[in-house]
């Protein structure tokens, strides 16, 4: 338990409304959002301001109180999850939830790190801009969580990672030292780049309290496709076709299998299968319209499909007649993971290889998984643009669960992480490290890679209060 003297002057910072240590309060937040871990706190600590945060971290400096910050609680590798001890305080960040500043001339956001995904979009459309970063869990990921996780999501084939589009950051230091970076400056060589530390960082080596952020201009036009392919080398060859012929109009491409579609229309209510046709694969591909000197993205759409089918790129499509269809398509997508979650227990590998292997990893590591662990079955989906393929590994019925995890569910996840290092790829391609992940990290990261990592946590926290156990393994 931490020193009750602590707790006090904790108290005292935040008050009433940005302490408590009533556990019905902290109880929501102790679990990460897929349910594998579960902790628990000795407080749940909400500043409302840059200084709020500055202060709390000086006072678990001087006690040595473990922080773990929080924002939407969305993350998939238990990152913002406490230990089981009962000593750590959760740091949330949900009440520094303002967007300060919105420049429709250089189309910069600035914005406190509680700010809600959606939350965001609907402000930069407000002002005419579109903020290019969007993931299923946009009603509850917080910009401070996107940051510190290096997000993707969607539209990273256009305008890439959560990385290129922050401009600028402020971040409390484990010292209690306030970072400021929030000048969006182009060019800035005075030495190491601390702001792309502390992207991708987990909040280890620093609390993300603001961002300036970049977005694009306000779309004019979009025209969603569905299509139905009979393999992912299908859907890869489809890829490379509209990148050459689409050149930056194609902002999406997706592609699922039909388990994870029957998933969905199973358990997720208002979906409805896009193809009156049944296909082993299915790819979802957005064209968009940004500048009035470009050609429609339906007709541009429409001309490639014809090619397309024509050179037996793929097997049967549909174009989005309308935004709601457009919505309708992409919320199938964007529900893969809770219509999983809600079919039962599977372990979720979010992985990345080189685009042009993924298909191959796909198809050749999907039947070794089934045939080595019989009953399992495989779901593979995500972001062929990109490489990064979400993995997962559905238990066999009427296993213990538990058991299961322990058991043959840790040797599938060594053995998936195996492959991938075979294929030159990452254990890790947009949800980060956090807990779920850092033993496999220790046991398959490179060592220049650790020793790295410990020697910049170490610098920044000597004492190892910032969310300890996450991201970096110890030596």
């Amino acid at each position: 338990m931490p020193d009750v003297n602590a707790l006090s002057e904790l108290r005292s910072i935040l008050g009433p409304k940005g302490y408590s240590d009533d556990q019905d309060v902290i109880y929501p937040w102790l679990t990460d959002w897929r349910g594998r871990f579960t902790g628990a706190a000795a407080a749940l600590l909400s500043p409302a301001t840059t200084q709020e945060v500055a202060a709390i971290v000086r006072v678990a400096a001087t006690y040595r109180l473990s922080l773990v910050p929080q924002g939407g609680n969305s993350g998939m590798v238990a990152g913002a999850t406490p230990n089981s001890s009962g000593d750590q305080l959760i740091l949330s960040m949900r009440r520094m939830n303002n967007i300060t500043a919105i420049d429709a001339d250089t189309g910069l956001i600035s914005c406190e790190a509680g700010v809600i995904l959606q939350n965001l979009h609907e402000a930069a459309a407000q002002a005419g801009r579109r903020f290019p970063l969007t993931l299923g869990g946009k009603g509850s990921a917080t910009v401070g969580g996107l940051i510190s996780t290096n997000a993707g999501g969607t539209q990273v084939l256009r305008h890439g990672t959560m990385r290129l589009l922050v401009a600028g950051l402020e971040a409390v230091l484990p010292d209690g030292s306030i970072y400021d970076a929030m000048a969006p400056l182009k060019k800035d060589n005075r030495g190491y780049d601390l702001k792309q530390l502390l992207i991708g960082g987990e909040g280890t080596i620093g609390v993300v309290t603001k961002a300036v952020l970049q977005t694009v201009p306000a779309l004019i036009d979009r025209c969603v496709v569905w299509a139905g392919v009979d393999s992912p080398q299908q859907a890869y060859e489809l890829l490379l076709f509209m990148q050459k012929h689409g050149r930056d109009r194609l902002e999406g491409f997706e592609i699922l299998p039909q388990r994870a579609l029957n998933a969905v229309l199973t358990h997720i209510s208002g979906t409805r299968p896009p193809l009156d046709t049944t296909h082993r694969w299915h790819a979802l591909m957005e064209f968009v319209q940004d500048d009035p000197a470009q050609s429609s993205p339906g007709e541009l759409a429409m001309h490639l499909l014809e090619d397309a089918i024509a050179d037996n790129l793929l097997e049967n499509a549909t174009i989005a007649r309308s935004d709601v269809q457009a919505e309708a398509f992409w919320k199938i997508r964007d529900s893969i993971a809770e219509a999983e979650r809600a079919a039962g227990a599977a372990l979720q590998h979010d992985i990345s290889v080189p685009v042009a292997a993924m298909a191959r990893f796909i198809e050749q590591e999907s039947p070794r998984i089934e045939a080595d662990y019989p009953g399992t079955k495989t779901v593979a989906f995500g972001h062929l643009g990109d490489g990064n393929i979400h993995f997962h590994v559905k238990a066999p019925e009427g296993v213990d669960i538990a058991g299961w995890y322990a058991g043959d569910g840790k040797a599938i996840t060594s053995h998936v992480y195996d492959r991938v290092r075979a294929y030159g790829g990452s254990l890790s391609a947009e949800h980060g490290i956090g807990q779920s992940k850092i033993d496999e990290f220790a046991r398959l990261g490179e060592p220049a890679r650790l020793s790295a990592l410990r020697a910049i946590k170490n610098a920044f926290d000597p004492l190892g209060i910032m969310n300890p156990g996450k991201l970096v393994p110890l030596a």
